[in-house]
């Protein structure tokens, strides 16, 4: 007998980003986003990473919706990606669909084997 997937698992397998209009484009201001149980598997072995992943940016026209940030980020948790393919895809998608005055990824890898890794992405329009 098949089981059905649960609601939770059925929106995370159907998550997109979304971008809401910023209600102050005319100002800076830093937007600073932790999503501190990120989970993705390594491409080697198929052992569980985890990481706390730091999203900062300054909008310009759009903000990223958190619903859809939470239930986006969790598409990784069943994926065999490394460290920084992770952190820069994460970067990859926010810019695009951001278009952003500044963003900066950070993956914050918990360590594994005694290694602890840190992965920065960092971009601001004018670069």
């Amino acid at each position: 007998m098949k089981e059905e997937k649960r609601y939770g698992e059925r929106a995370i397998e159907e998550a997109e980003l979304e971008a809401w209009p910023n209600p102050y484009p005319d100002r800076d201001y830093l937007i600073e986003i932790t999503f501190p149980e990120f989970t993705c598997l390594c491409p080697r072995s198929g052992y569980p990473d985890f990481a706390t992943i730091k999203i900062s940016y300054i909008p310009d026209q759009k903000i990223v919706e958190l619903r859809s940030l939470k239930l986006w980020l969790n598409k990784f948790r069943t994926r065999y990606i490394s460290h920084e393919a992770a952190t820069n895809e994460i970067f990859d998608a926010l810019w695009r669909l951001l278009e952003p005055r500044k963003l900066k990824v950070v993956g914050d890898f918990h360590p594994r084997g005694n290694v602890h890794t840190v992965i920065t992405v960092e971009r601001g329009s004018g670069d």
